[in-house]
């Protein structure tokens, strides 16, 4: 089996990452580097874990997780194809099985909302941690009186937190949000369309999903 580790380590994929981002940066758009795809691995890893899917489902969101977004280094329209097309380009010359890539390439060509279903845990899980990722650290644009929407909004979140409830039957982001810097309607306009995905793969799992801002349930 191809590890999750041998994946991290890699040097190539290291620089398909650093690349893609660089070209976001170019467009303006928030961070979808390092700092990313850790945070995606690690709340998709914990959604699979708390609900008790196999360690080797976890490995196969972990690597998932990270090769996500490389796709961008294409073009950001349709990364989420283009990306699964590279992942299967990679993880067949590691000679991963052909099971574990119709997996992983699977959920990678899923994540982006627009095109992306829940076709199965892997990708459920790597959804929920992909659109959850809003945080003040993902803004680089350092001139607050030229934030554009997706900056004020991402700025203005100082803590997020997602959590499955002991019952196993609800997954909730949490939100402690500045509302200097946007408001919620500015949070819906934006990611309206991530929330309803959320919720699909919160389904796809059986939980129900939630979104709760400043301590008031909003979804």
């Amino acid at each position: 089996m191809v590890t999750f580790e041998e994946i991290k380590n890699n040097e190539n994929i290291k620089n398909y990452i650093t690349e893609a981002d660089k070209s976001l940066t170019a467009l303006g758009f928030t961070e979808h580097s390092f700092a990313h795809v850790g945070r995606v691995g690690a709340v998709a890893e914990y959604v699979l874990e708390t609900l008790g899917y196999p360690k080797h489902d976890i490995e196969l969101v972990l690597i998932a997780a990270y090769l996500h977004d490389i796709g961008n280094l294409v073009n950001r329209v349709d990364h989420s194809q283009s990306g699964a097309v590279m992942a299967f380009r990679i993880l067949d010359e590691l000679d991963m099985p052909a099971k574990d890539i119709a997996t992983v390439v699977t959920a990678i060509g899923n994540h982006d909302e627009g095109t992306g279903v829940a076709v199965n845990p892997v990708a459920a899980a790597l959804i929920l941690g992909d659109k959850t990722d809003v945080r003040r650290s993902r803004v680089r644009n350092p001139d607050p009186l030229t934030f554009d929407i997706h900056d004020r909004v991402n700025y203005s979140v100082i803590s997020s937190d997602v959590k499955i409830n002991d019952e196993k039957t609800e997954i909730v982001l949490f939100l402690e949000r500045d509302t200097h810097y946007g408001s919620v309607m500015d949070y819906f306009e934006i990611f309206m369309g991530r929330m309803l995905l959320c919720r699909k793969a919160a389904d796809r799992l059986g939980l129900k999903f939630g979104l709760v801002i400043n301590g008031t349930s909003v979804m």
